[in-house]
């Protein structure tokens, strides 16, 4: 299996809220048909994660184009494309992925960017860095296990 990022993205804010309203949804009929959609990609097993994202006026951007990087706080007026929420899907392959991304819910004015997310193991296995981040996950998953178990 290959682990895919499903990216969500709006060409414009507001284009995006506008074709919502276009389709006559509400927005718990959106969180309903969003939740159908989620619910299938579990039980097909291969959802790792998902999130949806604040809107963009409680976020910032830190531009690490100048010393000390320059921090703007949203909305971000020159953004084209704003990435609004995310799926982690575990698939066979981009084309399953394309495929999964392809029945998401969602109109004109979205977009969903497909990456491949690489395994710890293709990076190089003798970096001290690398190995220090195997552990880390390793323990990430260890205390994650115990905090759902109540210890």
């Amino acid at each position: 299996m290959t682990t895919y990022m499903l990216i969500m993205r709006t060409a414009d804010e507001a284009a995006a809220n506008q074709a919502i309203a276009e389709a006559g949804l509400d927005f718990e009929k959106m969180i309903e048909t969003m939740g159908r959609y989620n619910e299938e990609l579990l039980a097909a097993g291969v959802l790792v994660s998902c999130e949806g994202l604040d809107d963009p006026s409680t976020g910032a951007v830190v531009d690490f184009g100048s010393t000390p990087p320059v921090v703007t706080d949203g909305p971000y007026g020159e953004t084209k494309e704003l990435f609004n929420g995310y799926w982690i899907v575990d698939v066979a392959d981009k084309a399953e992925a394309v495929a999964w991304a392809s029945k998401a819910p969602l109109g004109p004015g979205v977009q969903i960017e497909i990456r491949r997310v690489p395994s710890i193991d293709e990076f190089p296995l003798d970096n001290e860095y690398i190995v220090r981040e195997k552990q880390w996950r390793t323990d990430l998953l260890r205390r994650q296990a115990d905090k759902a178990e109540g210890k």
